[in-house]
């Protein structure tokens, strides 16, 4: 027999009731839903079996969840047998079993006679989600708090027939990523200027570092300024529904002067001799004189040096050719 294809959707009534009402239920299993994991998870569901719903840690992440309810082909001869319901707000996380629960019922519907139906709750405020042919929205938001919740599928009629009690559903839970990430600021100190103050912008908005930033997924900007630090500026980019570590490598602001000259030249610094195996040399913010020796041959520079940066002074030696006719 030609076995149809239903798309439905499942125009569902959300109640958010005062207070918490008792029910016992006979739990299948849970499903854990993941940013890592964006496809879902799915379980199959008797006529009587509920399904415990978890988020994951990442659900900063989230607009919101998608139910997917498939049912079998036998379903279409049912109508009108079984409905579907939602609980929040449990009292306590319950094992797999019978467990007799308390929580707040937050929706109930009957099945319609159709094969697939498709259902989105809101958990965050400026969800973004529409209801559309293929799915249906809650006009309702279940915020992170009020989870774990129960999806049970449960009897509405007497003497169910032997094809309902042995029909199996399948629900798929699946996460509404959004498009933002996470950026976590990790400062660095140096060792000898542990603890100053110094500022943060993200896109010219001030941020508190000790809290992680969400941010739309693409590029970003960042400042770093202070009296006691370096001045920094540079850019970063951020993924979907992932969380960037980023590093600020606080340096001390003392102006720095390289210099490179060829082994066989002496440098001077304010006419006092640099080491050439010293590394970058410190020096205090204004003019400084710069000298290098090959021989009798003497070349010297005025710097003019400013707080936190770093100079490279460079003596090049070159051989100049010309042609004449």
């Amino acid at each position: 027999m030609h076995k149809a294809i239903f798309v439905w959707v499942m125009v569902l009534f959300l109640a958010i009731p005062a207070g918490a009402e008792p029910f016992r239920v006979l739990v299948a299993g849970n499903l854990e839903l993941s940013a890592e994991n964006p496809e879902g998870a799915s379980i199959n569901l008797a006529y009587n079996n509920a399904a415990l719903i978890r988020l994951g840690n990442d659900a900063r992440f989230f607009r919101g969840i998608e139910l997917e309810l498939s049912a079998p082909q036998a379903w279409l001869s049912n109508q009108g047998s079984l409905a579907m319901q939602l609980y929040a707000n449990l009292d306590r996380v319950p094992s797999t079993g019978v467990n007799d629960l308390d929580g707040r019922n937050i929706a109930f519907d009957p099945l319609p006679n159709k094969i697939k139906m498709v259902y989105q709750i809101p958990i965050r405020p400026s969800h973004g989600l529409r209801t559309t042919p293929y799915a249906t929205v809650s006009t309702g938001i279940i915020p992170p708090s009020s989870f774990p919740i129960i999806f049970r599928l449960m009897p509405i009629i007497k003497g169910l027939s032997d094809a309902l009690e042995h029909m199996r559903f399948t629900l798929t839970a699946r996460p509404i990523l959004g498009d933002e990430g996470a950026v976590r600021l990790i400062p660095r100190y140096p060792e000898q200027l542990r603890g100053r103050p110094f500022t943060v912008l993200i896109n010219d908005t001030v941020v508190n570092i000790a809290e992680e930033q969400l941010l739309k997924e693409g590029e970003h900007h960042l400042v770093v300024l202070s009296d006691d630090y370096r001045n920094e500026s540079r850019r970063f980019m951020v993924e979907k529904a992932k969380l960037l570590d980023l590093f600020i490598d606080l340096q001390d602001p003392t102006p720095l002067i390289i210099f490179e000259a060829p082994e066989n030249a002496l440098v001077f610094l304010n006419n006092a001799p640099v080491s050439r195996d010293g590394g970058p040399v410190p020096v205090e913010p204004g003019i400084h004189e710069a000298k290098f020796q090959v021989g009798d041959y003497t070349l010297t520079k005025t710097i003019t040096v400013e707080r936190g940066k770093t100079y490279r002074v460079a003596l090049a030696v070159d051989i100049a050719v010309e042609e004449n006719d």
